[in-house]
């Protein structure tokens, strides 16, 4: 449709058809109204106008890439993104010839890229997914898209077309996986082909319009010299911990949500020697280890009947059938705690885990919830011994009030006394102020306590010097 009669089919446009004819005498125009000096009367239309000005690239767009869906070639590997922007190249510029559009050179190129970001990506997100500064990306509906840029969160000019549009994009991360998003079924996890985790849910439980959330996952991977540089640990308490997995401890990580808690998992994971036997559990696959001898396992959800589904606690009591050295799960939200904490008590030692919780005391009140959701009827006091037993070191992560990840505590559970888990810090984060940018300072300081399964680490060969544990603080 020319722009002239998009203008003419809008009501009260320039060329708004006239009324029909009275049958009597016309009658007089009324008086103009009134208007106060230096009043200038609008053009008729040019609010239409400006309407259609605006939708003129949109529906330039939308038929540029409408032509371009008809005309590729159905057999077309998308996975070969050199290929396909290469062909995909070819076709938008024979195209744009055809419909006679001449377009400068930028306005030409950023509507290439969000054409093939709609046909080989993830749509207007594409570009944010591919900034390495973005490590969140948030669709609150299809007119709001916030991401976290270094802890902070910041609105951005991205924006979808309307719901569908949103919904479209879900079912493209969602697909390979063989899980849907539907009103039935209204919110999933998922994960991105290079392991970054998604949250997506739809209406009517999300009010605003269909909302995802994609957690990225940094493309090169981190190891404990990243979080020495970041200032997330110390060397000192780094290097404790590397003894610490090596020495079979079983560690919890426990943080809040964003704090960080996966990937000091991974960092940690990747100090387990190459000879053992390594078996992941999660909910999405996230895990980025380097070993050679690692199996993965992914939980599933039920299926439209509300069947086959495998929980997390399923598959860790699979795992212990599978001769592992090491058990990871990727979080323990329920009654699988039991099946970990039982695991770590029944020689499967230097087991790893996240928790959600605040502080070092919370994750072991947090366990014992976890175990009573198992359905066992246990008493608290037995529930507690098996916790006290299994778990050997807490490691506390936070996410500071400047977006900065750190480890906040190191907590060594030493058994029971009576009814009480008691605990032991051996590393505390002690901040000491706050610069002019808002940048938390503060270090890492050792408690001067040695852990009480210091015979655990010289068994493994590990000496540690007495610097570790009191010799010095490291500021950052």
């Amino acid at each position: 449709m020319s722009l002239l009669r998009r203008l003419e089919s809008i009501p009260g446009g320039a060329e708004s058809a006239p009324p029909p004819a009275s049958s009597g005498p016309p009658s007089a125009p009324p008086p103009p109204a009134a208007q106060p000096p230096g009043h200038v009367a609008p053009a008729r239309g040019d609010g239409a106008a400006s309407r259609a000005s605006r939708d003129q690239p949109k529906e330039m767009k939308g038929t540029v890439e409408d032509r371009l869906i008809k005309e590729l070639d159905p057999k077309l590997n998308v996975n070969d993104r050199v290929k396909v922007r290469e062909v995909v190249r070819k076709l938008y510029d024979k195209i744009l010839e055809e419909e006679g559009q001449l377009l400068p050179r930028t306005e030409r190129e950023t509507m290439f890229e969000s054409i093939l970001a709609e046909i080989i990506g993830l749509g207007p997100i594409q570009a944010l997914l591919d900034d390495d500064a973005v490590s969140e990306v948030m669709v609150n509906g299809p007119h709001k898209v916030f991401v976290e840029k270094r802890g902070r969160l910041t609105l951005t000019d991205v924006r979808f077309e309307d719901n569908e549009h949103v919904k479209r994009i879900i079912e493209r991360i969602i697909s390979p996986l063989g899980r849907r998003c539907d009103e039935s079924s209204p919110l999933v996890d998922a994960r991105l082909a290079d392991g970054s985790r998604v949250n997506a849910i739809i209406p009517p439980l999300a009010l605003d319009g269909p909302t995802i959330t994609i957690r990225k996952f940094p493309k090169n991977r981190m190891y404990i010299e990243d979080l020495i540089k970041f200032g997330s640990v110390s060397p000192e308490l780094g290097e404790f911990l590397r003894a610490a997995v090596m020495s079979r401890f079983n560690i919890v990580v426990s943080g809040g949500t964003g704090s960080g808690k996966t990937t000091l998992l991974n960092v940690l994971s990747s100090f387990i020697p190459e000879d053992e036997r390594i078996i992941t559990v999660e909910d999405a696959a996230e895990s980025q280890l380097l070993q050679e001898h690692w199996v993965r396992l992914e939980s599933r959800k039920a299926n439209i009947e509300g069947k086959g589904a495998v929980t997390i606690r399923d598959l860790v009591m699979n795992t212990l059938r599978m001769r592992p050295d090491r058990i990871v799960i990727g979080e323990c939200r329920g009654g699988e705690a039991l099946d970990m904490i039982q695991a770590m008590n029944t020689g499967h030692d230097g087991s790893l885990t996240t928790v959600h919780a605040n502080t070092p005391k919370d994750c072991t009140s947090r366990l014992e919830v976890l175990v009573m959701m198992a359905g066992m009827d246990l008493p608290l006091t037995a529930i507690r011994r098996q916790i006290s037993s299994a778990v050997n070191l807490i490691v506390q992560q936070e996410r500071m009030r400047d977006g900065s990840r750190k480890v906040t505590h190191v907590t060594e559970v030493q058994g029971m006394e009576g009814d009480t888990v008691v605990m032991q810090d051996l590393f505390l984060f002690e901040q000491t102020g706050i610069d002019e940018n808002g940048k938390i300072l503060g270090h890492h300081k050792p408690t001067g306590l040695r852990p009480k399964q210091m015979w655990r680490i010289q068994e493994a060969g590990i000496q540690l010097p007495p610097s570790v544990f009191g010799g010095g603080v490291k500021t950052f």
